[in-house]
């Protein structure tokens, strides 16, 4: 399919062919919806713990004798029921990532571009180029786009003054080329790519 390419001034810049094996896959929310959740899953922490009754320190005296107090047995004052005492099946250190095959990963990638090609949300630049690291100058390149929440993604270099300038501006992201995501794409109402991204993504994507 034959799109429009645009400067960062919003002018005119030729066209490109973009591959209809990338940008033309069919809707399929059950993709997205896995690979959402392989994303969220892969990026926690996983550093939550609680102590057992091995980690707590304190005497390993029993409290009182066994028989005769009227009171119930205890041999431990680390046990879960005393104040101070462990956590019994409390989480422990672990990764929360789950597995999800290269082919379905790749399948979700062309499914979120071509949706956003499809609700007329995406936009190819030439590149991502600014003279000075100018937030007010960006502020004003983008109201002539009318983004609302923009994702960039460029070449595998983001241009430095590009990047300064955009990161003090809301509901904005810059990612490399190699950066590209679902979850993100997902997350943001425009997407913008660079010709160099989109030749990039396309050799990535396209099996023989």
């Amino acid at each position: 399919m034959k799109v429009a390419v645009k400067k960062l001034d919003n002018s005119a810049a030729g066209d490109i062919d973009l591959s209809d094996a990338v940008f033309g896959e069919k809707m399929r929310k059950d993709i997205l919806a896995r690979m959402v959740q392989y994303q969220l899953a892969k990026r926690r922490a996983g550093t939550h713990k609680t102590k057992g009754v091995s980690e707590i320190s304190g005497t390993t005296k029993k409290p009182w004798k066994q028989k005769g107090t009227g009171r119930a047995r205890a041999g431990s004052l680390r046990s879960p029921q005393f104040r101070g005492g462990a956590t019994i099946f409390g989480p422990v250190v672990r990764s929360h990532a789950i597995s999800l095959p290269k082919k379905v990963r790749d399948l979700a990638l062309r499914v979120a571009l071509s949706a956003k090609q499809a609700e007329g949300k995406l936009i190819i630049v030439d590149s991502l180029t600014v003279k000075e690291a100018k937030t007010k100058n960006l502020v004003a390149v983008f109201e002539k786009f009318g983004f609302v929440k923009p994702l960039f993604i460029g070449g595998e270099q983001i241009d430095e003054a590009f990047f300064k300038a955009a990161s003090n501006i809301k509901n904005v992201n810059v990612l490399p080329q190699q950066g590209a995501n679902v979850y993100d794409i997902l997350n943001h109402k425009e997407l913008i790519l660079t010709k160099d991204a989109v030749a990039f993504l396309e050799a990535r994507l396209i099996k023989e």
